[in-house]
């Protein structure tokens, strides 16, 4: 247990408005996580798509491996694996470790078959902590208080696979409060939204550190000229509502060849977004160059 007087509280979290007065912590190998030199929350959605899931993991891995602590809330989808990829490179002889940030008390496993993953962070010298007392049940605004937790533990919050409605948007709102970099991975509707507003883009551990150097990497993306395929299946596209490729070509006459190669272009550009089964969305990037 950590008092917010005690002097190995951790120095990041005295940044929020209110920080928790007590933080419950378990842990493997001491407090070295607490204050290490390079801190970085990766966080999205529980149901994130496979791709997703693995670039998080593979991020995870290589900033691990530079000895960077990984902090998240040990939920399902990204967040595991971003714990797990930490993991992975620390059974490699990487240096980093990684922490996981509770929404409900230390004697609570939520979600129940993360028992083993929590057991593996503090074996390999992470911890688990929460700012909630030991029995305290999961509760929808403890997540709220958690993210405010993961925002402040760490440098720069990097979002994957989020959705419009993502807790890992309040998460990297929090971090913005905070003055913390904000990242996001493209691909997703929440991770374009924020790159819409002004989040640094990563792709890759290379990516993160020019951002945390003060050179993050921005979308160049230019909407197609006026009256190509582009533009026409642009126009078609919806932000919430996915359209399949049969349906553009019928509806924009153009072949479905045509609608194929635009739609690559698009989404390459960060304008469409795949959705499961063939079918496309428009991205929060091309709301705001449409506007």
């Amino acid at each position: 247990m950590l008092r917010h007087t005690d002097a190995d509280y951790p120095r990041r979290l005295r940044a929020l408005r209110r920080p928790p007065s007590v933080l419950h912590v378990r842990h493997g190998a001491g407090l070295a996580w607490a204050d290490a030199a390079h801190s970085v929350a990766i966080v999205g959605a529980r149901a994130a798509r496979a791709d997703a899931v693995e670039r998080a993991r593979a991020l995870a891995r290589a900033l691990a491996g530079r000895g960077v602590v990984i902090v998240s809330g040990g939920a399902l989808g990204v967040d595991a694996s971003a714990h797990q990829g930490a993991l992975d490179s620390h059974a490699s002889g990487g240096t980093g470790t990684t922490v996981a940030v509770l929404g409900c008390g230390l004697n609570v496993v939520y979600p129940p078959q993360h028992g083993p993953l929590f057991r593996d962070i503090c074996a390999a010298g992470g911890a688990v902590i929460s700012p909630f007392e030991a029995d305290a049940p999961p509760r929808a605004g403890h997540f709220v208080r958690r993210n405010a937790v993961i925002a402040a533990l760490a440098d720069a919050v990097v979002v994957i696979g989020a959705g419009a409605s993502s807790g890992a948007l309040h998460t990297a709102a929090a971090a913005a409060r905070l003055g913390r970099l904000v990242a996001a991975m493209p691909g997703s509707t929440g991770c374009e939204r924020l790159i819409a507003q002004g989040a640094a883009v990563i792709e890759q551990a290379d990516d993160l550190w020019d951002a945390l150097a003060g050179q993050p990497h921005r979308p160049m993306a230019e909407l197609p000229a006026a009256g190509s395929p582009g533009a026409r299946v642009l126009a078609l596209l919806d932000s919430a509502d996915a359209r399949a490729c049969d349906e553009i070509a019928a509806r924009t006459g153009l072949s479905p060849r045509d609608v194929t190669r635009a739609l690559t272009g698009l989404e390459l550009e960060g304008l469409a977004i795949a959705r499961p089964g063939q079918s496309y969305v428009r991205s929060a990037l091309a709301e705001e160059l449409l506007a």
